[in-house]
């Protein structure tokens, strides 16, 4: 039987304290066993559920709400792409047509709307379009 998805999430929240706390007395360097590996590509967000599974199981997430029919979202999406592969950040995506009610929560009021996690938690929320650069400087911040 799996754990309630509030005691899972605490007892990922628990795992992450201790390995930052043992990565404190080590100066500062990770091993490689701590290390948790990103995915390459965006991750398409496919409920709430999800969503905070993907949020609590990496330290830094770059969140894409966007629909389909928004033409600065295509834009960004090659941009979306490329920080999934090349920054140590997971990227999730939500269809903000398809899941109304999250992108709501997540203070979703325009499309599109980037919003940065760091350790759980919400710390950037940027609307329309943005630059590689930038992006690149603002996860830099929190990896």
């Amino acid at each position: 039987m799996t754990e309630p998805p509030s005691d899972e999430r605490k007892r990922i929240r628990e795992q992450k304290r201790q390995k930052l706390q043992q990565r404190l007395e080590n100066g500062g360097e990770l091993s490689a066993d701590d290390r948790t590996a990103t995915p390459s590509e965006p991750i398409s967000i496919e409920g709430r559920d999800h969503f905070d599974d993907v949020v609590d199981e990496h330290d830094v997430v770059l969140v894409d709400c966007y629909a389909d029919w928004c033409g600065p979202c295509q834009m960004l999406e090659p941009t979306v792409e490329a920080l999934a592969e090349e920054t140590d950040a997971a990227v999730a995506k939500i269809d903000v047509d398809r899941h109304q009610r999250l992108a709501q929560q997540l203070g979703a009021q325009g499309v599109p709307t980037l919003v940065l996690y760091a350790d759980g938690q919400p710390v950037e929320r940027m609307v329309g379009a943005q630059g590689k650069g930038q992006l690149v400087r603002l996860i830099d911040q929190y990896t």
